[in-house]
């Protein structure tokens, strides 16, 4: 059976304050846990850092991003996250080992979900940002396009492939979820 997920699609912005993004993964499904969970894995395509495997634990975000786009240079409002990087904390709301994992995300604004469902040989992989104050919602294509990002790089890592340049791809997928958030999402400068 031939899947209908497209991987380099769109995020979809179903409630205000909330952007979903689905990709259809190689399996099997532990091993895309290990790369949600484990440090070593997750910095190979988002960050390292603690995940403490329980509700209520700890979650240490590292993003060094020089070690994704080593010799990149980002947009001048990113070069903190390149190098030297930024460390922040959140903490697991649910760990229910392989299928969903979910946590709060720099500070308890933005709550992160991964659902995983095995296909086959591959794994849906179900990713829901919301985001709790108007500040944080002023950022959501940002955080849009920085999962349509990193799951491009989580793609490619799992199938073995060479990883893409970050901050080009980053930008052009800031712009396009620019174009694409519903209207009246935005709050207008004060």
């Amino acid at each position: 059976m031939k899947s209908t997920i497209d991987n380099s699609a769109y995020g979809e912005f179903p409630t205000p304050g909330e952007v979903r993004l689905v990709r259809l993964l190689p399996g099997p499904i532990e091993r895309v846990w290990d790369y949600l969970t484990d440090s070593e894995k997750r910095a190979r395509w988002i960050c390292g850092g603690v995940v403490e495997p329980q509700a209520g634990g700890k979650v240490v975000f590292a993003m060094h991003h020089k070690n994704l786009a080593p010799g990149e240079t980002p947009p001048a409002k990113y070069a903190h996250v390149q190098d030297p990087g930024v460390t922040f904390e959140g903490r697991v709301l649910r760990y229910e080992p392989p299928h969903v994992l979910s946590y709060t995300f720099g500070g308890h604004d933005s709550i992160v979900t991964f659902e995983l469902t095995p296909q086959g040989k591959q794994v849906l992989l179900v990713l829901t940002h919301r985001t709790m104050s108007a500040e944080e919602r002023d950022e959501l294509c940002n955080y849009a396009s920085g999962w349509h990002t990193h799951l491009a790089i989580l793609l490619t890592v799992l199938e073995g492939a060479p990883l893409p340049g970050f901050w080009a791809m980053h930008a052009k997928h800031e712009a396009a979820y620019q174009k694409l958030r519903p209207a009246g999402e935005l709050r207008t400068p004060a």
